[in-house]
């Protein structure tokens, strides 16, 4: 028999799940819009994912496997449905991923059937997290994911030191999944690997960020480049730094890929998420840079400043004052939806086109790098601007 507390809980989650999502807040930059709601949330998870709903082995309707968090979801446009692999995290701290649809890309996302699983080939593989989706060429959707374990060279008290390499799956209808080797580079450690959406020069692409240690990127250094020819044994001998990490920017602590990069007349529009240390601990923002269609490995833009940052409630949550996105569609009007999370804790949404996410990436003034020159930068603009005003008001 199930609890009747089930169904009182389902008319709550019923009324949040069938919410609209379509006010969007007063924030304006001209550049993209942001929405008044999350639109995943640990709320949205399904009550039968979270709960055992037999009366007579739950008596007291506990939740028996509870959901701390659902954040940094990888996304993909699929036969006119938005789809998202959202990474959900368990109060155990053990992450996994979860699919769920959308009709119209900012509400009404469901989560479908049960977790993604696929064959375990690695016993030591610990934590799994931040899916890259990207439909290729080759026919295939592949996934490229953090894969996590314990650093075997720590001591026995070091509970605490870990290792991070690129776990690759891949599928055809986002329902059987066909787990691939780990991706190997010659880093030691390996984060926020993404597939090029197309061969280059007859091969597969990849943008990596080579990393000393779990945390730091000691050596390493920023956003490289990289070859393989061979999907199914994926080993790069190269990673060269196509963007690098800098003092005093938006990006000095470390960079890294965000989604599979868009494809725009002008070149390759990469969403990069930067990250510079605080009084207050690291502060994750995103931004953008443009590739040249011919060589995706060189830089063509670099606007100056952040794209995304956390802002107002957004600033708050598990790891606060951090915004991440490893996903972003385009569907076939050239919108753009930039699925991002918040302090990693929730899903958000913004929207955007490709025609202004080309004006933004390629007409946006590049950072100086200094103070005074940023100085002069603006004082230009304000100068050009005054002209403009007196003349209106003649």
């Amino acid at each position: 028999m199930i609890h009747e507390k089930y169904f009182e809980l389902l008319n709550k989650q019923i009324n949040l799940l069938g919410r609209k999502n379509d006010k969007k807040l007063d924030f304006y930059n001209g550049i993209y819009d942001r929405y008044q709601n999350p639109v995943i949330t640990r709320h949205h998870v399904p009550l039968h994912w979270r709960f055992d709903l037999n009366k007579e082995t739950n008596p007291h309707f506990m939740e028996r496997l509870g959901v701390n968090a659902t954040f940094n979801p990888g996304a993909i446009y699929l036969n006119s449905k938005y789809y998202l692999v959202v990474r959900m995290e368990g109060l155990d701290r053990k992450s996994i991923f979860a699919l769920v649809e959308s009709d119209n890309g900012i509400d009404n996302f469901r989560f479908i059937d049960t977790p993604l699983t696929w064959k375990d080939i690695d016993e030591k593989e610990t934590n799994i997290y931040d899916m890259r989706l990207v439909q290729h060429e080759d026919g295939w959707i592949y996934g490229i994911y953090c894969s996590e374990s314990k650093d075997p060279k720590s001591a026995e008290f070091d509970t605490s030191s870990a290792i991070a390499q690129a776990g690759l799956v891949r599928t055809k209808d986002l329902k059987e999944w066909q787990r691939l080797p780990n991706i190997k580079t010659p880093s030691p450690q390996q984060r926020n690997v993404v597939l090029h959406p197309e061969f280059v020069e007859g091969q597969y692409a990849f943008y990596t960020r080579p990393q000393d240690g779990f945390i730091s990127t000691g050596s390493g250094g920023g956003i490289a480049f990289a070859l393989c020819d061979d999907i199914l044994n994926p080993i790069i001998g190269e990673e060269t730094v196509m963007h690098e990490k800098k003092y005093h920017t938006i990006y000095e602590v470390k960079n890294g890929q965000g989604p599979a990069p868009i494809k725009t007349d002008k070149g390759w529009i990469h969403i990069a998420h930067g990250v510079r240390n605080t009084a207050a601990g690291l502060r994750y923002v995103l931004y953008t840079i443009a590739t040249s269609l011919e060589d995706p490995s060189k830089v063509i833009a670099t606007p100056g400043g952040h794209f995304i940052a956390p802002y107002d409630e957004e600033r708050t949550g598990d790891v606060s004052n951090v915004i991440f996105c490893n996903g972003a569609v385009v569907n076939e009007k050239n919108e753009v939806f930039i699925y991002y999370a918040s302090s990693d804790t929730r899903i958000h949404v913004a929207t955007t086109t490709i025609e202004k996410l080309m004006d933004y990436t390629f007409n946006t003034p590049e950072d100086p790098f200094r103070s005074l020159e940023s100085a002069a930068q603006r004082k230009n603009l304000i100068e050009e601007n005054m002209k403009l005003i007196r003349v209106s008001q003649q």
